[in-house]
Protein backbone atom coordinates (compact mmCIF):
# COMPACT_ATOMS: atom_id res chain seq x y z
CA UNK A 1 0.00 0.00 0.00
CA UNK A 2 1.34 3.40 -1.02
CA UNK A 3 0.64 5.31 2.21
CA UNK A 4 2.77 8.12 3.62
CA UNK A 5 1.13 10.22 6.32
CA UNK A 6 4.34 12.26 6.69
CA UNK A 7 3.31 14.05 3.50
CA UNK A 8 0.41 15.78 5.27
CA UNK A 9 2.32 16.75 8.45
CA UNK A 10 3.04 20.32 7.19
CA UNK A 11 -0.69 20.74 6.53
CA UNK A 12 -1.89 19.59 9.96
CA UNK A 13 -2.21 23.16 11.40
CA UNK A 14 -4.25 24.15 8.33
CA UNK A 15 -6.55 21.14 8.80
CA UNK A 16 -6.91 21.68 12.56
CA UNK A 17 -8.06 25.26 11.98
CA UNK A 18 -11.08 23.67 10.31
CA UNK A 19 -12.27 22.30 13.67
CA UNK A 20 -13.26 25.76 14.93
CA UNK A 21 -14.53 26.79 11.48
CA UNK A 22 -16.80 23.72 11.47
CA UNK A 23 -17.91 24.01 15.10
CA UNK A 24 -18.68 27.71 14.74
CA UNK A 25 -21.44 27.24 12.19
CA UNK A 26 -22.62 23.93 13.70
CA UNK A 27 -23.14 25.49 17.15
CA UNK A 28 -25.04 28.46 15.72
CA UNK A 29 -27.12 26.10 13.54
CA UNK A 30 -27.96 23.94 16.57
CA UNK A 31 -29.11 26.98 18.56
CA UNK A 32 -31.17 28.27 15.63
CA UNK A 33 -32.65 24.81 15.01
CA UNK A 34 -33.57 24.35 18.68
CA UNK A 35 -35.27 27.76 18.97
CA UNK A 36 -37.21 27.40 15.71
CA UNK A 37 -37.96 23.75 16.48
CA UNK A 38 -39.48 24.66 19.84
CA UNK A 39 -41.66 27.32 18.22
CA UNK A 40 -42.77 24.91 15.50
CA UNK A 41 -43.57 22.24 18.10
CA UNK A 42 -45.83 24.71 19.91
CA UNK A 43 -47.47 25.55 16.58
CA UNK A 44 -48.20 21.87 15.99
CA UNK A 45 -49.96 21.36 19.32
CA UNK A 46 -51.76 24.70 19.17
CA UNK A 47 -55.55 24.84 18.91
CA UNK A 48 -55.19 27.33 16.07
CA UNK A 49 -55.55 25.42 12.80
CA UNK A 50 -53.48 27.90 10.77
CA UNK A 51 -50.50 27.34 13.09
CA UNK A 52 -50.99 23.56 12.87
CA UNK A 53 -50.99 23.76 9.08
CA UNK A 54 -47.88 25.98 8.96
CA UNK A 55 -45.92 23.70 11.31
CA UNK A 56 -46.86 20.56 9.39
CA UNK A 57 -46.16 22.15 5.99
CA UNK A 58 -42.77 23.46 7.12
CA UNK A 59 -41.76 20.07 8.46
CA UNK A 60 -42.97 18.31 5.33
CA UNK A 61 -40.89 20.55 3.06
CA UNK A 62 -37.64 20.44 5.01
CA UNK A 63 -37.86 16.73 5.88
CA UNK A 64 -38.99 15.78 2.38
CA UNK A 65 -36.13 17.37 0.43
CA UNK A 66 -32.36 16.67 0.63
CA UNK A 67 -30.29 18.93 2.87
CA UNK A 68 -27.74 19.48 0.11
CA UNK A 69 -30.55 20.75 -2.16
CA UNK A 70 -31.63 23.24 0.51
CA UNK A 71 -28.02 24.36 0.90
CA UNK A 72 -27.61 24.85 -2.84
CA UNK A 73 -30.89 26.76 -3.13
CA UNK A 74 -29.92 29.18 -0.38
CA UNK A 75 -26.37 29.70 -1.65
CA UNK A 76 -27.11 29.99 -5.37
CA UNK A 77 -30.78 31.05 -5.57
CA UNK A 78 -30.73 33.95 -3.08
CA UNK A 79 -28.14 35.94 -5.12
CA UNK A 80 -30.12 35.22 -8.30
CA UNK A 81 -33.47 36.27 -6.82
CA UNK A 82 -32.41 39.15 -4.58
CA UNK A 83 -29.00 40.27 -5.80
CA UNK A 84 -27.58 39.72 -2.31
CA UNK A 85 -24.24 37.90 -2.40
CA UNK A 86 -24.76 35.55 0.55
CA UNK A 87 -21.63 34.09 2.13
CA UNK A 88 -20.98 30.35 2.48
CA UNK A 89 -20.99 30.80 6.28
CA UNK A 90 -24.45 32.39 6.40
CA UNK A 91 -25.78 29.93 3.81
CA UNK A 92 -24.58 27.04 5.95
CA UNK A 93 -26.20 28.40 9.11
CA UNK A 94 -29.53 28.99 7.38
CA UNK A 95 -29.64 25.64 5.59
CA UNK A 96 -28.62 23.55 8.61
CA UNK A 97 -30.61 25.58 11.13
CA UNK A 98 -33.84 25.51 9.10
CA UNK A 99 -33.43 21.82 8.28
CA UNK A 100 -32.63 20.84 11.86
CA UNK A 101 -35.62 22.78 13.22
CA UNK A 102 -37.98 20.52 11.26
CA UNK A 103 -36.59 17.40 12.96
CA UNK A 104 -36.27 19.06 16.37
CA UNK A 105 -39.90 20.20 16.22
CA UNK A 106 -41.08 16.61 15.82
CA UNK A 107 -38.87 15.46 18.69
CA UNK A 108 -40.14 18.21 21.01
CA UNK A 109 -43.77 17.71 19.95
CA UNK A 110 -43.54 14.01 20.78
CA UNK A 111 -41.90 14.84 24.12
CA UNK A 112 -44.62 17.32 25.05
CA UNK A 113 -47.40 14.90 24.14
CA UNK A 114 -45.70 12.16 26.18
CA UNK A 115 -46.10 14.20 29.38
CA UNK A 116 -49.02 12.96 31.49
CA UNK A 117 -52.16 14.84 30.40
CA UNK A 118 -53.28 14.89 34.02
CA UNK A 119 -50.63 17.50 34.78
CA UNK A 120 -51.93 19.77 32.05
CA UNK A 121 -55.49 19.35 33.25
CA UNK A 122 -54.45 20.06 36.84
CA UNK A 123 -52.59 23.23 35.81
CA UNK A 124 -55.59 24.41 33.80
CA UNK A 125 -57.89 23.69 36.73
CA UNK A 126 -55.68 25.82 38.96
CA UNK A 127 -55.84 28.65 36.45
CA UNK A 128 -52.15 28.54 35.47
CA UNK A 129 -51.63 30.58 32.25
CA UNK A 130 -50.72 28.50 29.18
CA UNK A 131 -47.34 30.21 28.72
CA UNK A 132 -46.25 29.58 32.31
CA UNK A 133 -47.58 26.02 32.22
CA UNK A 134 -45.50 25.22 29.14
CA UNK A 135 -42.37 27.03 30.40
CA UNK A 136 -42.32 25.79 33.99
CA UNK A 137 -44.16 22.47 33.90
CA UNK A 138 -44.45 20.77 30.51
CA UNK A 139 -41.26 21.70 28.61
CA UNK A 140 -38.81 20.84 31.46
CA UNK A 141 -40.33 17.35 31.74
CA UNK A 142 -40.43 16.90 27.97
CA UNK A 143 -36.76 17.91 27.71
CA UNK A 144 -35.70 15.11 30.04
CA UNK A 145 -37.55 12.56 27.91
CA UNK A 146 -36.25 13.77 24.55
CA UNK A 147 -32.62 14.54 25.47
CA UNK A 148 -31.19 11.37 23.83
CA UNK A 149 -33.10 12.08 20.61
CA UNK A 150 -31.95 15.71 20.62
CA UNK A 151 -28.33 14.70 21.12
CA UNK A 152 -28.65 12.24 18.24
CA UNK A 153 -29.95 15.05 16.02
CA UNK A 154 -27.04 17.30 17.01
CA UNK A 155 -24.55 14.50 16.31
CA UNK A 156 -26.12 13.92 12.90
CA UNK A 157 -25.89 17.65 12.19
CA UNK A 158 -22.18 17.63 13.07
CA UNK A 159 -21.48 14.76 10.67
CA UNK A 160 -23.60 16.24 7.88
CA UNK A 161 -21.71 19.53 8.23
CA UNK A 162 -19.23 18.08 5.73
CA UNK A 163 -21.77 18.93 3.02
CA UNK A 164 -20.81 22.62 3.21
CA UNK A 165 -17.57 21.77 1.44
CA UNK A 166 -19.67 21.66 -1.75
CA UNK A 167 -20.13 25.46 -1.63
CA UNK A 168 -16.47 26.19 -0.88
CA UNK A 169 -16.77 26.75 2.87
CA UNK A 170 -13.37 25.93 4.38
CA UNK A 171 -14.58 23.38 6.92
CA UNK A 172 -12.73 20.20 7.83
CA UNK A 173 -13.83 18.30 4.73
CA UNK A 174 -12.96 21.13 2.36
CA UNK A 175 -9.53 21.49 3.92
CA UNK A 176 -8.89 17.77 3.45
CA UNK A 177 -9.79 18.18 -0.22
CA UNK A 178 -7.45 21.17 -0.55
CA UNK A 179 -4.58 19.19 1.00
CA UNK A 180 -5.36 16.23 -1.24
CA UNK A 181 -5.26 18.41 -4.35
CA UNK A 182 -2.01 20.04 -3.25
CA UNK A 183 -0.18 16.81 -2.37
CA UNK A 184 -1.88 14.52 -4.92
CA UNK A 185 -2.64 12.22 -1.97
CA UNK A 186 -6.29 12.01 -0.94
CA UNK A 187 -6.42 8.99 1.35
CA UNK A 188 -4.21 10.38 4.13
CA UNK A 189 -5.93 13.77 4.64
CA UNK A 190 -9.39 12.19 4.40
CA UNK A 191 -8.52 9.56 7.01
CA UNK A 192 -7.04 12.25 9.28
CA UNK A 193 -10.17 14.40 8.99
CA UNK A 194 -12.35 11.33 9.50
CA UNK A 195 -10.56 10.73 12.80
CA UNK A 196 -11.26 14.31 13.85
CA UNK A 197 -14.98 13.94 13.04
CA UNK A 198 -15.07 10.72 15.06
CA UNK A 199 -13.48 12.45 18.06
CA UNK A 200 -15.99 15.32 17.83
CA UNK A 201 -18.89 12.86 17.75
CA UNK A 202 -17.49 10.92 20.73
CA UNK A 203 -17.14 14.14 22.73
CA UNK A 204 -20.75 15.07 21.93
CA UNK A 205 -21.90 11.56 22.87
CA UNK A 206 -20.11 11.65 26.22
CA UNK A 207 -21.39 15.17 26.91
CA UNK A 208 -24.94 14.04 26.19
CA UNK A 209 -24.62 11.09 28.57
CA UNK A 210 -23.20 13.38 31.28
CA UNK A 211 -26.08 15.84 30.93
CA UNK A 212 -28.58 12.97 30.93
CA UNK A 213 -27.12 11.60 34.19
CA UNK A 214 -27.18 15.06 35.77
CA UNK A 215 -30.84 15.52 34.86
CA UNK A 216 -31.73 12.12 36.29
CA UNK A 217 -29.96 12.87 39.58
CA UNK A 218 -31.75 16.22 39.80
CA UNK A 219 -35.17 14.49 39.90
Amino acid sequence: MNLDFSQIVPYIPFILEGIWVTLKFVIISIILGFILGTILALFKISRIKALNWFGDAYTSIFRGTPLILQLMLIYFAIPQLTGYDISPFLSSILAFGLNSSAYVSEIIRAGIQAVDKGQTEAAQALGVPYRLMMKDLILPQALKNILPALMNEFITLTKESALVSTIGYLDLMRRAQVVGADTYRNFEPLIFVGLIYWILVMVLTLAGKWVERRMKFSD
